[in-house]
């Protein structure tokens, strides 16, 4: 693949200020992404939100599994273009954060439910664009060389940006052990930050020239916007469908069959709002499709073909759906898990789950970058996809045998300024050792992960190849939620745990049946970049 970029000089000095930035990046995006996920679902927790109602809420993460669809309009168009390609759309994106999340803060999840939902909503659809943007850029930013470290640091800010907003914060919120913050003032003090970073992003990030070759999509600005639109439209359709059609449809079809049965009015609920929604899916993906072909939509639709050219394209999109589908299932409740049907307190879940667990993360995604370039692509994806699905029967064996089963230790109270601890914390040994394993083969496993993301793109169509195989890669992470909500509750959690594992293994079957195409997709340190 030619490289549309300039030279870069050669000097460590330089390779290690890119992947600085990477890892500066990587924080700007677990931000928002823990602010919509589990700190929201603790938000939730305490404010006495049953589980299936929290689970039915991580859809508001939506926006990361259909990102792909906008994308196009950043890989076409510039904002601010003299920042240089990318940089833009980030000063954009995360000042839009700001304000998203600060009007969050302003909003009660008892008082205003469904304002609150919308605002979730708009938070991830920022968050979703942001990631576009941080994606396309790092990957035309780092040589392939340095595709695998990047990926490792990446990881690594990413991690820490889950530890102060995911653990951190809930330390602040705990009244008794904690600072005795609420949920907004948390919210307003991420919106704080992310203004930070966007101020960073517009002084501080390496300038990507603009180009103007063939090495930029080239398709009318009309046909785009038009395509773009009519992709919106088609997704209003399957809405006002799912809702009005297919949810009534789900009730003469399922409200008899579960009326004959013992579970609670409202979980049966639950199982049709599930079935409708799969209705609804699968009617307006192949319309949104049908509409974009029909508006030219062409930077999409030439990103598309440009991937699916590849040999292998297809079973490669269904492995990125498996391959953390097991890791997503178990996690899609852990903090109500921890909370409500453990009965943690919120600090012991922060500094285990949020801190202590999370940078066992970081370095398992440091390890795993380093064991690449000794393993490979291949068998660094076979190894760390193993250990991911045996440390979900770590949460079946916590689940089984409850608190107390294993001797804990006391962590001593402290103030570091930004956080405190006001009395002495006891840890489960138990939830430690768990959580240490499923961190440190989680973080090991999105490092090979997000480098074979990488190593499938097109520079001409980074923006939208990565930020559909990302959302691909999110479709565990959000839609297992409603039936992982549902599912908890009708089978228990000792089980719940269960089935996650066995979801773990379709992908190791398919992996290893692959393993001579993505042996091809690794890299030779030093070798010129291709396409």
């Amino acid at each position: 693949m030619p490289d549309h970029l300039p030279a870069r000089p050669a000097s460590s000095g330089w390779a290690a200020y890119r992947l600085l930035v990477v890892a500066i990046l990587g924080f700007a995006s677990g931000l928002p992404l823990a602010l919509t996920g589990q700190a929201l679902q603790a938000w939730l927790s305490q404010d006495g939100v049953d589980i299936a109602t929290i689970g039915f809420l991580s859809l508001v993460g939506l926006p990361y599994t259909f990102k792909f669809l906008w994308a196009p309009l950043m890989d076409r168009f510039e904002f601010w273009p003299r920042l240089g390609r990318r940089r833009g759309w980030l000063v954009l994106t995360q000042l839009a954060l700001a304000l998203a999340l600060w009007a969050l803060a302003a909003t009660s999840p008892r008082g205003a439910l469904q304002a609150f939902a919308l605002l979730a909503v708009a938070v991830a659809f920022i968050s979703a664009s942001q990631d576009v943007v941080i994606d396309a850029y790092r990957t035309d930013l780092l040589p392939p060389a340095e595709r695998g470290l990047g990926a490792s640091l990446n990881v690594l800010g990413y991690r820490l940006a889950m530890i102060v907003s995911g653990g951190v914060a809930l330390i602040w919120t705990d009244a008794v052990q904690g600072s005795g913050w609420s949920w907004p003032q948390v919210y307003r003090l991420m919106a704080a930050i992310m203004a930070g970073a966007a101020l960073l992003s517009a002084l501080a990030l390496p300038r990507l020239p603009l180009v103007g070759d063939a090495a930029t999509p080239r398709s009318s600005a009309r046909n785009d916007l038009l395509g773009f639109g009519a992709v919106l439209l088609a997704v209003a359709v399957g809405y006002l469908a799912t809702l009005h059609a297919f949810t009534p449809l789900a009730q003469a079809l399922l409200g008899p069959w579960l009326a004959g049965g013992a579970l609670a009015a409202a979980l049966q609920a639950r199982w049709i709002d599930l079935l409708a929604l799969l209705m609804g899916l699968a009617f307006t993906l192949p319309l949104a499709s049908w509409a974009a072909r029909r508006a030219r939509f062409e930077t999409l639709l030439g990103g598309l073909r440009g991937y699916f050219s590849q040999p292998g394209a297809a079973a490669f999109l269904g492995f990125i759906v498996l391959y953390k589908l097991g890791d997503a299932f178990a996690g899609a409740l852990m903090t109500p898990f921890l909370l409500k049907a453990m009965a943690f307190a919120s600090a012991e879940v922060g500094v285990v789950n949020k801190i202590i667990g999370l940078w066992l993360t970081l370095g398992g995604a440091l390890l795993g970058g380093l064991l690449m370039l000794k393993l490979g692509l291949w068998r660094s994806l076979l190894v760390f996809g193993l250990l991911q699905a045996l440390s979900n029967l770590g949460f079946w064996w916590l689940a089984r045998h409850g608190k107390g089963s294993l001797p804990g230790l006391e962590i001593p109270a402290f103030d570091w300024g930004f956080v405190a601890l006001t009395h002495a914390t006891p840890v489960d040994g138990g939830l430690l050792m768990v959580i240490a394993f499923e961190n440190l083969s989680g973080g090991m496993g999105t490092a090979a992960f997000l480098a074979f993301l990488m190593s499938l793109t097109q520079q001409r169509f980074t923006a939208t190849q990565f930020a559909m195989l990302s959302a691909f890669a999110s479709i565990g992470r959000v839609w297992v939620g409603p039936l992982a909500g549902v599912l908890a509750e009708s089978i228990g959690w000792p089980s719940f745990f269960v089935v996650s594992t066995v979801l773990a293994l379709p992908a190791l079957w398919m992996l290893w049946a692959m393993r001579a195409a993505v042996r091809r997709l690794e890299v030779v340190p030093g070798a010129p970049r291709d396409d």
